[in-house]
């Protein structure tokens, strides 16, 4: 029987302790809090965005672009779903993101938990892995109080992205121990800093928009939805899913600038004699009063110049420019980008230095937008890699 140790009890690792137990494995799961799947519990606010029907390559990043969707394939939505209505997760649609119907991510992690103790898991936790040592006939897994010697071994302990409790850098450290090339991490799914000394007077409005990445002068992306607006800068959904673009470009130096149309249903045109139309029906206001009604108070202080003609407001509208500096830390990001180097991965999450050795999840450079999709990620590379490091015909093809 094949022993695979999985150092890491989120989301990946749950799903790889499940899908290599049901091929037959005996499987240890080593988790250094003090409990499983905490991570899923902070997911969609507490109601876990399970995934999402629509998938396409373009939904995962890396830096080896093409990688992520290899794995997806192995195990897609069509699997995926059937897979948690089978431990008991019935889910709802809400326009294409998919959560648990009970709306609550810790029935997730219960269910997924359940089925990994059912298949005898053994499941350790409060356990922090110190080292891993590659041996002739397998890996020796050293914990601060006790060492587990496997066949196996799959690495899918997270990032330290987000604020929850126990979130470690500690993977990174083991995977370049092991001589691992780690792209760097950096926040994604984060909030944006912009440079100037207005933002208290937009802070707390929301709208919706659009919003382009500009990088050297160059728009690169963009993306509709809403924008937070708060007293260092933006935030919000919209804003969340081009960061990662953003903080990975400040990083290397280049210039960093969001354009904003805070009108996106209007033309310039059409929002131009829109506010023409209201300067004759109603003569008696100001420049500012005559955006009462149509934006919120505190974007009107800001839109409106003071000497500005009503031109200068359509432009100011739809096409607000703010330089961005840099973005909030790891700790306030939901996700990170960058990672274990899938250029030294094979298309099962094996390392190409040491076969038995493999990865999963977050740990991995591989992230998404909003929407479920980090989580698919951990779904499908936590099930790929579990049953590829299960696989007993590779330990045979291993000892020819």
């Amino acid at each position: 029987m094949i022993k695979i140790v999985i150092i890491g009890g989120g989301a990946s690792g749950l799903m790889a302790a499940v899908q290599a137990a049901r091929k037959g494995a005996q499987v240890t799961l080593l988790e250094q809090n003090e409990k499983t799947g905490k991570k899923i519990l902070a997911t969609g606010n507490g109601r876990c965005n399970m995934t999402n029907l629509y998938q396409d390559s373009s939904c995962y990043r890396s830096e080896n672009p093409a990688y992520p969707w290899k794995i997806i394939e192995k195990f897609p939505l069509a699997s995926t779903l059937p897979f948690f209505y089978e431990l008991g997760i019935y889910t709802r649609d809400r326009n294409g993101w998919i959560y648990p119907y009970s709306d609550q991510a810790s029935s997730v992690a219960q269910v997924l938990e359940m089925e990994a103790r059912h298949l005898k898991v053994r499941i350790k936790t409060r356990e922090e892995v110190t080292d891993i040592q590659c041996l002739p006939e397998g890996f020796q897994i050293f914990t601060k109080t006790w060492n587990y010697p496997c066949d196996r071994v799959i690495l899918c302990c997270g990032s330290h992205a987000s604020s929850v409790e126990g979130s470690s850098a500690a993977g990174y450290e083991l995977a370049k121990k092991l001589g691992h090339h780690i792209v760097e991490p950096m926040p994604a799914l984060v909030a944006l800093k912009g440079k100037g000394n207005y933002f208290s007077r937009w802070a707390g409005t929301r709208m919706e928009g659009i919003l382009h990445l500009e990088i050297d002068k160059k728009i690169t992306c963009k993306e509709r939805g809403e924008i937070l607006f708060t007293d260092y800068g933006i935030s919000g959904i919209a804003v969340f899913q081009i960061s990662r673009y953003a903080v990975r470009a400040i990083s290397q130096g280049h210039t960093v600038t969001c354009h904003l149309d805070l009108m996106p249903d209007f033309s310039r045109e059409e929002l131009s004699r829109f506010l023409k139309e209201r300067q004759a029906s109603c003569s008696y206001k100001s420049m500012k009063e005559l955006l009462v009604g149509f934006i919120p108070l505190k974007m009107i202080s800001v839109l409106v110049p003071s000497k500005g003609t009503l031109e200068d407001i359509v432009s100011n509208i739809k096409d607000w420019v703010l330089p961005i500096r840099d973005a909030w830390s790891l700790r306030q990001a939901q996700v990170c980008s960058g990672g274990v180097d899938t250029k030294e991965l094979n298309e099962n999450l094996e390392s190409l230095l040491h076969p038995g050795l493999y990865f999963a999840g977050e740990l991995v450079d591989v992230d998404g937008p909003c929407g479920g999709y980090n989580l698919q990620w951990a779904w499908s590379s936590g099930a790929v890699a579990g049953k590829a490091a299960a696989d007993a015909s590779d330990t045979e093809r291993r000892s020819l």
